[in-house]
């Protein structure tokens, strides 16, 4: 079925019913992230996971999702977006399932993988379906809803597993995560219609290739460099390796006529300067959840639902700020102006939260969450705009897959980089009491094992842990100074003429949005 004929059937009661479908589907894949993220004490203690491994159990799903972004919406555009989304909610829901069965970390870790593959399936046939599915003049507030779901669904996922954590294991998480999926499943079958891209390119395997394995190898060297060393040969070789990868994919797709994703699109200053600021701030996000609810649970004590609670103040300012004074402020002095101030309040934030420590109160944390949200609110608006506005009609369908790959891949690598430091800082400010040595190996690979070692192993393993988080915290808020001063120089030198003059291409894209 064509495009066309999808949205023709919005006027009826089964169009009328796709986007509760459609919600749903893309909450159970955005929240399943931050859901890992609060259930990663328990996971390590259950399973015996060292720190590295509880890196990858979250990172896995996160990195595989951003990756397989750009080639799960072209096969979606190509061969439907219901069978895309239906094929993805599939292999989610079958991989929940297998999760919760899981009794190693490397066995959860590689269900993470699968389940990474299945959310990149289905997140952009969501956004896809809405354009095609319904009139113009329902189409924007849809749109709407699809980009609230989206920024609130992590959230979402942090208070659904503190609930779930009060009464069940974390196993219960993954079985939350199959009753969404499933009753997305059974909705789609019922009310989704399907659509295509009549004129959808073919298939572009060799740069989905070349990105997936670019990425994998930068993200798994920074996870395990704690372990092989910074300066090692597998740590060099895999990061220098990484980038020759992914030096090798902007290559192949100049060449194309028709590629994933054009680099020619970063000469425009508005896509350029957006793109660079969605990653920075999913980049110190989704690092400073992984790193703050171990934080609030492993040394502050507290529950799993308080550590949950404990972030919400974040959400709570970010929403305002994001659909009330960005607009208004961006309306007034300009999105290149306002996307630097955004980057500086969460670089900021970052600064105050890096001062944390075992015997702090909640409003030092309460004071970065506001700075965090604020700042994310700010710049997260225009940074959108500006992707979009860049570009003409014809290339939509682009930005929304570049705003969604630079969400993922910034949560990816975030995750990875602050791990990495955190791991890396803790093993080598560990002091331990006299321990037979396996023992003492433990504790200095795994936090959440060296908290249940006697207090005599948990004080100065809480001591680490916090040397740890205070250092990745540091770097994450200079990591974001230093990258609001690029946002700054790119706006300045780099032409913003996407409305006007768009970067040519040899052939057209797709209107359809590729994730």
């Amino acid at each position: 079925m064509s495009a066309t004929t999808g949205t023709a059937s919005a006027g009826t009661d089964v169009g009328r019913g796709v986007l509760p479908v459609i919600v749903l589907a893309l909450a159970a894949v955005v929240s399943a992230i931050s859901a890992l993220n609060l259930a990663a004490p328990s996971i390590a203690r259950d399973l015996r996971a060292d720190q590295t491994q509880i890196a990858w159990v979250v990172d896995a799903y996160a990195l595989t999702f951003a990756a397989l972004l750009l080639l799960a919406g072209a096969i979606g555009d190509r061969y439907g977006r219901r069978r895309a989304l239906l094929a993805g909610l599939v292999v989610f829901v079958a991989g929940s399932g297998a999760a919760m069965f899981a009794q190693e970390p490397g066995q959860l870790i590689a269900i993470q993988g699968v389940l990474g593959a299945g959310a990149a399936l289905v997140m952009p046939a969501t956004l896809s379906t809405i354009t095609s599915t319904f009139p113009p003049e329902r189409r924007v507030r849809a749109v709407g809803t699809w980009a609230g779901v989206a920024g609130a669904s992590a959230m979402l996922g942090l208070l659904a597993t503190g609930l779930l954590l009060e009464a069940w294991s974390w196993r219960s998480v993954f079985a939350f995560n199959l009753v969404m999926g499933l009753i997305a499943l059974v909705g789609t079958v019922r009310v989704v219609p399907e659509s295509a891209d009549p004129e959808a390119p073919r298939l572009d395997l060799p740069g989905a290739l070349l990105s997936v394995v670019g990425l994998g190898l930068v993200v798994y060297s920074v996870i395990e460099a704690p372990t092989h060393g910074w300066d090692s040969v597998e740590t060099l070789a895999g990061l220098g390796g990484g980038v020759l990868v992914i030096a090798a994919f902007v290559g192949w797709e100049l060449t194309r006529p028709q590629p994933l994703l054009d680099p020619r699109l970063f000469r425009l200053g508005g896509f350029a300067t957006g793109t660079l600021t969605i990653t920075v701030q999913f980049f110190g996000f989704f690092g400073f959840i992984f790193l703050v609810v171990q934080y609030l649970q492993l040394v502050l004590d507290r529950s799993a639902l308080i550590a949950a609670l404990s972030v919400a103040p974040m959400a709570l300012v970010m929403m305002p700020s994001a659909r009330a004074l960005a607009p208004r402020v961006t309306a007034r002095v300009g999105a290149r102006h306002v996307m630097p101030a955004g980057l500086l309040l969460v670089a900021a934030g970052f600064a105050v939260l890096s001062r944390l420590d075992a015997s702090s109160s909640y409003w030092p944390l309460l004071t970065g969450l506001v700075l965090l949200g604020l700042g994310m609110g700010l710049a997260m608006t225009p940074a959108t705009s500006s992707i979009t506005d860049a570009l003409p009609p014809a290339k939509q369908g682009v930005g929304s897959a570049v705003n969604d790959l630079a969400r993922e891949l910034g949560a990816a690598l975030g995750i990875a980089v602050l791990a990495s430091i955190l791991q890396s800082v803790y093993r080598d400010e560990l002091r331990l009491p006299p321990l037979p040595s396996a023992a003492a190996e433990q504790a200095r690979s795994s936090f959440g094992a060296a908290t249940h070692m006697g207090d005599a192993v948990a004080a100065p393993a809480q001591a680490a842990f916090v040397d740890g988080m205070q250092t990745a915290l540091l770097w994450a808020s200079c990591t974001t100074a230093a990258l609001m001063v690029v946002v700054v120089v790119l706006g300045m030198v780099l032409p913003d003429t996407g409305r006007t003059r768009a970067v040519s291409s040899p052939a057209p894209e797709s209107a359809s949005p590729r994730a």
